[in-house]
This record gives C-alpha cells, structure tokens and sequence, in this order.
C-alpha cells in the first residue's frame, strides 16, 4: 500500500500530540479521523514553554500568525537561587533566539495552543469522532480493525496512540508497566498580572533553584496572565484517581522548607494551586518502542518525559512533523513508513529525556553539588543554559 493509497489513519487521542499529528497529516494529504474520549476537546494544565525547534513547525503549519496572537514571547530566561535569591545566570531570549536559531522562543497557555491546532485540524477536514475510547484493533492482512469502548469499529491502515501516559494503545502494543511516579509534585496555578503588585509582575521565563525544588513562572496569554509551576519532593496522593488534584498551600510552603523572601513573596501571592504527581518512563532504548506493524505511538504515550526541559509538547509536535512526512513521502508499506517514523524519533527522544532527568537532579541539588551548578552558571552564563542541539536545525531526526 503507497501512500497515495491509505484509507484512513486513526488517531487515539485529542491532546496536543494527536491534534498535531493530525494536522500535520491532513496538510500532506494523509485521510485522519481522530478519536477523543472526552465529549468535547478540553485542556487541563496551565502554561507550557516551547522552544524554536516547536516554534518553527507550527510556522511552517501556517499557525505563526495564529500563535503570535495567543502567546508571549519572553525576553530572557533567569536562573535565580531559590535560598538567596540571587540571579545566577541569564540567557537572552527575543530577538536573539529569533536570529540564531530562525524561530522564537515562545510561552502559551496549554489551551490556547490545543485551541489553535483544534481549528487547524478543522480546516484542514479532520474528521473528529468525540466520546469514543479506543479500546483495541484487530491487525488483518490488509488493514486494521480499531474498536472503541462505545461500540464504534474503524478500519484504518494505521493506528497512532496519542493517548498520553496511561495509554491504552501501548498497553496492548508493548504490555509494559505502567509509568512510574518520579517522587516529585507540581503545584501549578495561573494568575492574572492585573492581580499583582507591579514588582511580582514578569515578561521573562525565571527559574528558582533550591534544594529538593525549583520554582518556574513566566508569562501567557499575550502577557497578561502568569504561569507558575513549583515542583517539590513528596509521597504520591492516595487515593490518586487522577493526577490533576487541588493543591493546598500550606503544603507546598511545608515542602519547600525555608526559601527566599522574594520566592516566598512571589508564592504566597498565588491563590489557588493545582497539584499533578509527575511520571514518566525510563528513556526509549529502541525504535521498536515507538512503532510495531500498522501501530505506532507518539508524545505522551511514547516517552513521558519529566518537565525539567520544558520539552513534552515539543517532543510530541516534532513526532507530529515525521510521523506526517513518513506517511505521505515514498511507496514504501504503511508499516515500512511506521518503522521509519520510529527509526528518526526514539534516539532524539531518549535524548531529551536523559537530559530531563539530569536537568532535574541540577535543579533540585544540595550542598557541593548546588554550589557548582552556582559556580557554573555564574561563570559561563548563555553557554550552560543554551541548548543549541535541541533548539537548532531544520531537520528533525533521531540522529541529532
């Protein structure tokens, strides 16, 4: 089968992973339908970073315009110890990253960038099926038969789940464990900028490092609202039925112990918290992770990846790109397309993962270690806190 020849390619999973696979393959010619659980597309969550390696492919989707009108675009990113509140580092954003790396660096609210590829995916004659749960396939010798908890069956030449974390398709692709519970929460809340004293009010992307923590907040909304995230050390909520749980204050303060006056100000000014307990999966170690047969994964449900990178909606738009250019280039099978797909991602992925981890024992790190990262960043400033391989070059592949 060519791929001027796929019937229909399913995608499970109305996140921002799926809707961007299924922009990206509408716009090559590529039939998708796009099955969501929920009733109607939603987004919970808060604020996400995403950087010109992002950026520049829903530039190259025709959505610039459609970001630019949602977004912020910091001007600089500042590390700042959370005890001290001394600044340790910088990194200048704006129209530096703009000319070197051919895109911005941008922050969005999460729904506003789900909002956007939702109407992308419209225009471009998506077809979206709402209410309906994949459930599993049956892999024939011509297509596949995805069926739906709801009772929906759908023949398509290709299955791709991009159903998050706790993905049904990879269970019954791989039948691995689920994903494991990293030890760390996030407090996460929106305020509006109006709301603040003018001096706890930002344009820039900061991050506050501390022992066991790290606090970010940044800008969304065109500026007007604040995004702010603080990740600490705890035990998993039980009863844990879903990971988005209200937040309580009086334990993040607990959690994070003694922190700076400018921190605890900047804290204590947030009304209400939303709490996540944060997992994700050991680094990728091989393609066949990402793709078997006529069934594929992408983001999420792939490589969970902890935040400390700010780079989990971005690894999902970048499987987005090659998933579309795999399945709409060549005459090769659907699977050989697939096993391509897969064969350009999981070494990129598993990259930023390990990085992820790292970055976060960095964040969070104690005694010698906390003050060579201190030392470090003082000393080499741009140089430590840039990542050229993750943010440069146009072409996106497992071999960078």
């Amino acid at each position: 089968m060519t791929s001027h020849e796929l019937k229909q390619v399913v995608i499970a999973g109305g996140g921002i992973g799926g809707l961007a696979a299924a922009v990206a393959c509408a716009q090559r010619g590529v039939p998708v339908r796009l099955v969501e659980r929920a009733a109607q597309l939603s987004e919970v969550g808060a604020g996400i970073q995403i950087g010109p390696n992002v950026t520049r492919i829903l530039q190259a989707w025709g959505l610039g315009e459609a970001m630019a009108q949602v977004a912020a675009f910091p001007h600089q990113l500042q590390a700042r110890d959370a005890h001290s509140g001394q600044v340790l580092g910088t990194l200048t954003l704006g129209r530096q990253a703009q000319a070197r790396y051919g895109a911005p660096y941008a922050t969005i609210h999460r729904a506003d960038l789900q909002g956007l590829l939702h109407r992308a995916a419209q225009s471009a004659g998506v077809d979206l099926l709402l209410g309906q749960t994949v459930h599993d396939w049956q892999d024939t010798q011509d297509s596949l038969h995805v069926n739906t908890l709801e009772g929906l069956s759908l023949q398509a030449s290709a299955l791709i789940g991009a159903d998050g974390v706790w993905s049904a398709v990879r269970q019954q692709m791989l039948g691995d464990a689920p994903a494991r519970f990293t030890g760390h929460l996030a407090y996460r809340a929106l305020v509006a900028q109006a709301d603040l004293p003018a001096h706890l009010r930002s344009d820039q992307v900061t991050v506050w490092m501390g022992a066991r923590l790290h606090v970010v907040h940044y800008p969304v909304r065109s500026g007007q609202w604040l995004n702010l995230v603080a990740i600490v050390h705890g035990a998993k909520p039980a009863p844990d039925p879903d990971w988005d749980q209200i937040g309580h204050t009086e334990a993040l303060m607990q959690a994070m112990g003694a922190v700076g006056r400018d921190l605890h100000e900047r804290l204590a000014s947030v009304p209400a918290w939303r709490q996540w307990a944060l997992h994700d999966r050991v680094p990728l170690s091989r393609a066949s992770q990402m793709a078997q047969g006529r069934v594929a994964l992408l983001g999420d449900a792939a490589h969970p990846m902890r935040p400390y990178l700010a780079q989990g909606a971005g690894m999902a738009i970048e499987d987005a790109q090659v998933l579309a250019q795999s399945l709409s280039t060549g005459s090769a099978s659907v699977v050989q397309q697939l096993q391509d797909y897969a064969e350009q991602r999981w070494a990129r992925n598993a990259r930023v993962q390990a990085r992820a981890i790292r970055n976060g024992r960095i964040f969070h790190a104690q005694g010698a270690v906390a003050l060579g990262r201190n030392v470090s960043m003082r000393l080499m400033g741009e140089r430590v806190m840039d990542v050229p391989w993750l943010y440069g070059g146009g072409r996106i592949s497992g071999s960078q």
